[in-house]
Parts: C-alpha cells; sequence; structure tokens
C-alpha cells in the first residue's frame, strides 16, 4: 500500500522532509574514514597525548597555532 503526499499530514510530511534531509546530509558529510584502523604509531600518539593532558600539561592556544600559519582566528 502506498500513500499518497496529498493524503499526509502537515507534520507527517514534514517528518518525511526532515529524514531525508538528515539521511541526505549524513551521506555528504559523513566521516569519509569510518570503519578504518588507526596505525599503532597513530594510537600511541594519541595515547601519550591523553596522559599528558590527564598529568595537566598545556597543548598550544589555538590563536598561537594560526598566528605561526599565518591565519586569522
Amino acid at each position: 500500500m502506498s500513500t499518497r503526499v496529498a493524503e499526509l499530514t502537515v507534520d507527517e510530511f514534514k517528518q518525511i522532509i526532515e529524514e531525508v534531509v538528515e539521511q541526505k546530509l549524513a551521506e555528504m558529510l559523513g566521516d569519509p574514514d569510518e570503519g578504518l584502523e588507526l596505525r599503532e604509531e597513530i594510537k600511541a600518539r594519541l595515547r601519550r597525548s591523553l596522559e599528558a593532558e590527564r598529568r595537566g600539561a598545556k597543548g598550544i592556544p589555538a590563536q598561537e597555532v594560526t598566528a605561526q600559519l599565518g591565519l586569522e582566528w
């Protein structure tokens, strides 16, 4: 059984549109690396970074990085 658009309520029609837009955005903006494995050296680097953060180490402020790269923040 198929339903015609004319038979839908406004709320039902809006819901369908929302679902279609969300699905399309997920397709277009989804993570292209989804499902891929991280290399061991990247995992180790992330672990070191997280551990340093737990110990209170501070990273480089974003403003400083952008200034070094000649970008505007």
